[in-house]
């Protein structure tokens, strides 16, 4: 028989943020727990309904789960868009109006954040999470048998907007249950799982040429689902929690008070520990209203978050990667690999997501990687971390991404041997991996107020500068040449961004110091909510 409630260890720190967010004292006193050698933060509540005191197999299933969420939902919304000749002819419609169904989809997978995250604020993320799920369920069984272009496109959009919620609600999750020092490998994760999510259109190009209907993808893709909602149902418990962020999860830091106080009173000072919820409570999907969440202000006042350096930095990242690099891979490698001098037939033209796949799985082994440096130069520094901490882990990929895209540009330009196709995606693949994981850990380490409002932000600001960066794109491309394009202006674009990272690695506490005394903080202060995990 395992340990009664009464015995489980409860973790305790006495970790606390100074006056300048992103900035934590991380040094243990006498009954801290720690990691890494450095106290846990945030502060644990004595009670083991906190997620952050929750057994490590249970925080496990669930990023497993929501990480399998983020790679269905981005390979259904991208998959598809193998099919648009065989839409366009099926449905009688012309090419471009075909290619709506995957450009109105995306629009909507990105702008669905702004209803979803304020409702999981609201009213908790489990509800939200399954009534995403199944809206994720019904629009591709709807999308399975439609049979005409506009009952494709709603199912389509139902879809996208059920799963829209995989652009945020992971990172919140990883944000509710675990502690810093495990952040940065954690997102790494979902990371790679969200981008392999990219590499739909080969799987359903691979259908299709097997011989079968384009609905077969979306049934594949309604099996897996239906399989996640029922898993998630059992084992994705209700992650908000109300902690109070002004106390340790130990009273008895200060001494002298402990010195004066006789057995009796300090018996009575002893918090009583709630009992663990039985696994029925568990499943209970509605925990209530937080009538202190205001729906339509958390929607605006996300806004405010594009005026912060390092929230813009992950923006115009995430925007910058995926439509300077993803698009222009996707557009052109199919165009430039079937005709002279490759010749492959188009059956193949899909396998450029092979880049995709070797260039994240090259990046796992470096998942732990920020923490780890973190970890250390938070020890040197005498216990106080510094949201910069982690950065130094990302000089490598600041200079791997604008070489991949110099790569590309020139074998595309001079028709080089077809492997330079996949080297250059592999790179620029990899390295921005780096910018999707770290530079996101390093916002969210900087700016814990109202994390959620800042998740908002960016998934509204990448959706916007993919979408425009990808608008007319190959034309451009095509009559401007792929070296001046490709190699020229899109690398230039890429070493401005990567570059900022010097900038936040030099002057990132001072940005933040700044930050601190502005009316934008001040704002912040005055709404920052006990659900947020630190």
């Amino acid at each position: 028989m395992g340990p009664t409630q009464a015995q489980q260890h409860l973790a305790r720190s006495h970790a606390h943020e100074e006056d300048i967010p992103g900035t934590v004292n991380l040094q243990a006193q006498e009954g801290d727990d720690t990691a890494l050698g450095q106290a846990l933060f945030p502060v644990p509540a004595d009670d083991p309904n906190d997620p952050l005191q929750w057994p490590n197999w249970k925080k496990t299933t669930i990023l497993v789960l929501l990480s399998f969420y983020s790679f269905l939902g981005n390979s259904a919304l991208l998959g598809p868009s193998v099919y648009i000749q065989i839409y366009s002819k099926e449905f009688g419609i012309s090419p471009t109006t075909a290619s709506n169904l995957i450009s109105y989809p995306n629009l909507i997978y990105g702008f669905g954040s702004l209803l979803l995250v304020p409702a999981y604020l609201k009213f908790g993320r489990r509800p939200v999470m399954l009534v995403s799920m199944t809206m994720y369920v019904f629009g591709l069984l709807g999308a399975s048998r439609a049979h005409s272009y506009g009952g494709l496109m709603a199912a389509r959009l139902v879809h996208a907007l059920g799963s829209g919620v995989c652009e945020a609600l992971p990172v919140q999750l990883v944000n509710d249950i675990f502690f810093l020092h495990e952040r940065g490998k954690r997102i790494g994760y979902y990371t790679i799982a969200l981008c392999w999510g990219a590499t739909g259109p080969l799987y359903a190009g691979y259908m299709l040429a097997g011989g079968y209907s384009w609905r077969l993808y979306f049934y594949v893709e309604l099996a897996f689902a239906a399989a996640l909602l029922v898993l998630s149902f059992i084992f994705v418990e209700e992650t908000m929690y109300k902690r109070d962020t002004g106390q340790t999860s130990s009273n008895s830091s200060d001494k002298d008070v402990g010195e004066k106080m006789t057995a009796v009173e300090r018996l009575e000072s002893v918090p009583v520990v709630p009992p663990r919820k039985t696994f029925r409570e568990q499943l209970k999907v509605w925990s209530g209203i937080d009538h202190s969440v205001s729906f339509f202000l958390t929607a605006g006042r996300s806004f405010t978050y594009f005026m912060v350096p390092s929230v813009l930095w992950v923006i115009t990242s995430f925007g910058i990667y995926i439509g300077l690099g993803g698009l222009a891979f996707n557009y052109t490698f199919p165009i430039k690999i079937v005709a002279p001098p490759y010749n492959w037939s188009p059956e193949n033209s899909g396998l450029i997501a092979l880049g995709n796949i070797i260039g994240y799985g090259l990046a796992i082994p470096f998942t732990p990687t920020s923490d780890y440096l973190a970890a250390r130069l938070t020890r040197k520094n005498n216990g106080i971390r510094e949201a910069e901490m982690r950065l130094g882990v990302m000089l490598p990929a600041m200079v791997v991404g604008p070489i991949g895209l110099i790569v590309y540009g020139m074998v595309a330009q001079r028709n080089l041997h077809w492997i330079g196709y996949f080297a250059g995606v592999t790179m620029v693949d990899w390295a921005s991996y780096f910018y999707f994981t770290f530079a996101l850990a390093y916002s969210v380490d900087s700016y814990n107020a109202n994390t959620s409002e800042m998740l908002i932000a960016m998934n509204l600001g990448k959706q916007a500068i993919s979408f425009g960066m990808g608008f007319k794109l190959l034309d451009w491309i095509l009559e401007s040449g792929y070296a001046n394009v490709i190699a020229g202006a899109f690398t230039v674009v890429l070493v401005l961004n990567n570059f900022a990272l010097l900038l936040f690695m030099w002057k990132g506490k001072s940005i933040r110091r700044f930050f601190s005394q502005t009316w934008l903080a001040r704002m912040h202060k005055k709404t920052i909510r006990a659900v947020e995990t630190a």
